[in-house]
């Protein structure tokens, strides 16, 4: 396992040849939900040993209808979080905006998530860069595995070494994604750590009722191809009721599906490996 890795795991007693989990609701929804989730995973990640990443939204700044919820408000959102952290002695992470985000969520989560449509945004990653903060970026739906070493070099000529790297799927016509499995290695080129965004790479986004879709059921067969194909992270937006979700409902597991799906994977990790 990588080396910052390595340190921001130290608390957590797992096996270093499993792959690690960032997983988490889309957003901070309550405190009661939160804490319900990540007490959750973070128990079935003890018992399957399992590097795991808590992973919220205190804002969601992309959303397609001005309806669409947002957050209970920055400051609430980030506290929550840290409060996760601080109770489970998980690491946590949450996505950021702008470079002010960047530097005020830092003070917050040990990992900064760059959004995928946000991923050439110089003065965000040279922001993000200089927390000093393990800096997670996520490859645009519009952007190659190959092309993603730009965003790569941004953040270590800032003076940071500690990135890694998401595939989220890419643009198929206007309201499908696909994922094309050759970014895991060709991203791995770049001698970061690789993520495989499972529960967003199944979106359909731009959907006329203003609410972006999804295909759930293919959960795990994404997860299964990253694991096999070598990808060192896995990243599974959760809920215990994904059709009552204030976010990304649409293409999330279902909470009591995750103990199944992680069984399976650490057996095919093994196999692999």
């Amino acid at each position: 396992m990588n080396s910052f890795l390595a340190n921001l795991f130290q608390q957590q007693t797992y096996n270093s040849d499993n792959f690690f989990l960032i997983a988490g609701p889309c957003v901070v929804e309550s405190e009661e939900l939160v804490f319900e989730i990540a007490e959750k995973v973070s128990t079935l990640c003890r018992q399957y040993s399992v590097p795991y990443i808590f992973k919220a939204s205190y804002r969601k700044a992309n959303r397609t209808s001005a309806n669409s919820f947002t957050g209970l408000g920055d400051a609430v959102g980030l506290d929550v979080i840290k409060k996760v952290g601080k109770h489970f002695q998980l690491p946590t992470t949450s996505d950021v905006h702008s470079a002010a985000e960047a530097i005020e969520a830092a003070q917050y989560v040990d990992v900064l998530q760059i959004p995928a449509f946000l991923c050439r945004q110089t003065d965000l990653l040279l922001a993000a860069a200089g927390t000093q903060k393990i800096v997670n970026v996520k490859k645009g739906q519009f952007v190659s595995g190959q092309a993603m070493g730009f965003a790569v070099e941004k953040i270590r000529k800032a003076g940071n070494d500690n990135v890694m790297l998401t595939e989220r799927g890419t643009t198929f016509g206007y309201q499908d994604l696909v994922v094309d499995f050759r970014n895991i290695p060709w991203m791995q080129a770049h001698q970061v750590p690789v993520v495989m965004d499972v529960t967003h790479s199944l979106q359909q986004p731009n959907q006329t009722t203003g609410v972006t879709g999804g295909n759930p059921q293919l959960i795990e067969t994404i997860a299964k191809a990253a694991v096999a194909v070598g990808a060192q992270g896995l990243f599974i937006e959760t809920h215990p009721n994904p059709s009552k979700a204030l976010s990304d409902g649409a293409n999330m597991l279902a909470l009591h599906l995750l103990e199944p799906l992680l069984e399976k994977l650490v057996r095919l990790r093994a196999a692999v490996v």
